[in-house]
């Protein structure tokens, strides 16, 4: 993976859309890196995804759903592909249907 890399992640349990940046050693990551520097974004409209409140994150290489075979240079907004944000939502519809499922199994215990 190469700085500028476009992928979904969990981000602060949330997915999200990350664009990857380049190491501190100048190196791209690869799959031996324990954390990958990452600016996050955040929906904003169809397709269109804007820097996130906190624009820079590290994260573990686990956190990544899907790497899109496609860069951008940019790191203010993102516009991504039918495909891509098809596949966005997919992800983030079943992360938050997950996290549903895990707070009513803990509410269930508590009773």
């Amino acid at each position: 993976m190469n700085r500028g890399t476009v992928a979904i992640a969990v981000v602060q349990h949330q997915v999200m859309i990350i664009q990857l940046v380049q190491a501190a050693s100048g190196c791209s990551h690869d799959r031996r890196d324990q954390w990958l520097d990452v600016y996050t974004y955040t929906p904003f409209g169809d397709h269109l995804f804007l820097a996130s409140s906190v624009p820079q994150a590290r994260i573990a290489p686990s956190d990544l759903l899907t790497v899109f075979p496609f860069r951008t240079a940019t790191t203010d907004m993102i516009e991504l592909p039918a495909r891509a944000y098809q596949e966005f939502l997919q992800l983030k519809a079943k992360h938050q249907k997950k996290q549903e499922n895990l707070w009513r199994a803990w509410k269930a215990r508590l009773r």
